[in-house]
């Protein structure tokens, strides 16, 4: 007997049956589901953070007046045609997180007090949703940094390593190697797994023995174990698989750090052909600054020191010089990614970027009123959410928004208190 397949009903949600002058609305049936929503599942939502160590100097980006109408301040006019594609965001902070430099590691965990002693990180954002969602991609995420740490943290509070090479990235994202280099890699993975097995099993051996503290310890080295194993799992199952294909040239590393705007391009060039071509949709970018003199016009004092301005109009000078490349630098990151098609959009419009960095005043080593900015993700942008300088807003309220809009169902994340207000959905 031949069965001819049901046809999808050209129906919504909002349908009624009607008969005699009676209308009854229908039960939710799959059938009928609002073309909307099919739409929207079928999405691939994206998220990238960007974190601007040594600060950006707030008066030259955060706007005097909140709301759509603000007025361009410098650092936002070189994103003038971008407007509508982001949201600046003041007045917030992660509660109870201090410590200067060191609050880079709660940048994206909001885990308090990383000065302390006893600090131990809890998972960043990425890592979070990589957890959930990374296995539909080559790679889970990608942490990447201009110099030393990264962003991500583990759930075991560990960070993940970082590349500092864009010509690693690339090979990593693009770049295949020979036959028996790639049997070779197999066997590693498989050579690894088994391994994890015997150390496991021996743990399991030693915590029948164990109890408090200790057998906590070991709970939590097992996670840690375990995640070990899913992801070379999840390795020795792409590693069979082509890479993409592209029609670029692998980048050339720029050896001299102090040209830092083509250190810049180089990584967010890289970062926008991995989300281009769908290798991972979870990026981290801890752009660190230096020690050193930026190969700069019209600069000749060292970064980190010009972010020690203490209001010297010389220094203040030199730093916006220096502050205005980054921003321009993440402005074309953003241009790239809005000329690139996703679908019946655009990259950018399924692509949460958040653009910011942990020092709310970077003189001053103060962690209050984080300079940040969101764009894309498809959000109503365009405005200024100015919360309260004073009592600072909890920025982690923004976390769990952007984890929604990912389409994980979470409530909380670290200290927040709900999702963030004032910020929706197109």
């Amino acid at each position: 007997m031949k069965v001819t397949p049901m046809r999808k009903l050209n129906l919504s949600r909002r349908s009624f049956l009607r008969a005699s002058g009676v209308a009854i609305g229908l039960p939710f049936l799959e059938a009928l589901q609002d073309r909307t929503a099919a739409a929207e599942s079928s999405v691939r939502h994206r998220m990238v953070a960007v974190n601007v160590g040594l600060g950006l100097h707030a008066p030259n980006l955060i706007p005097t007046s909140a709301g759509r109408d603000y007025e361009l301040t410098p650092y936002l006019q070189v994103l003038g045609d971008l407007r509508e594609s982001f949201t600046v965001i003041s007045g917030a902070s992660h509660p109870e997180v201090g410590g200067g430099h060191l609050s880079g590691k709660s940048y994206l965990t909001a885990a308090k007090h990383p000065n302390s002693a006893g600090f131990k990180n809890t998972i960043s954002i990425d890592q979070y949703a990589a957890e959930q969602l990374g296995a539909e991609t080559r790679f889970g995420s990608l942490s990447l940094t201009s110099s030393g740490p990264g962003l991500s943290w583990s759930r075991a509070g560990v960070e993940v390593p970082a590349e500092t090479r864009p010509s690693r990235v690339f090979q990593q994202l693009f770049l295949a190697g020979k036959p028996q280099e790639q049997a070779a890699q197999i066997q590693r993975l498989q050579d690894g797994q088994s391994v994890l097995d015997l150390v496991m099993q021996q743990a399991k051996q030693m915590g029948s023995r164990l109890a408090g503290r200790d057998r906590q310890k070991l709970e939590q080295y097992f996670e840690a174990v375990r995640e070990a194993e899913r992801r070379l799992t999840k390795a020795e199952a792409w590693e069979a698989r082509p890479k993409p294909h592209i029609d670029v040239k692998p980048p050339q590393d720029e050896t001299d750090s102090t040209k830092i705007v083509e250190c810049m391009k180089l990584m967010y060039d890289m970062m926008h052909l991995a989300i281009q071509t769908d290798s991972t949709r979870f990026i981290t970018y801890y752009f660190t600054g230096m020690n050193q003199v930026p190969a700069i016009s019209g600069v000749d004092i060292d970064y980190h020191n010009l972010s020690h301005h203490g209001k010297d109009p010389a220094k203040l000078a030199q730093l916006a010089i220096v502050e205005l490349e980054v921003v321009k630098a993440f402005g074309n990151f953003l241009r790239k990614l809005s000329t690139n098609e996703d679908g019946e959009a655009s990259l950018l419009d399924s692509t949460m970027v958040l653009f910011g960095s942990n020092l709310g005043n970077a003189s001053s080593h103060d962690t209050k009123n984080m300079p940040i900015i969101l764009a894309g993700g498809g959000f109503k942008h365009g405005q200024h959410l100015a919360f309260d300088q004073q009592n600072n807003y909890p920025l982690p309220n923004l976390y769990v928004s952007m984890l929604q809009r990912l389409g994980l169902e979470t409530e909380t994340f670290a200290s927040s208190t709900g999702t963030m207000s004032g910020l929706e959905l197109m």
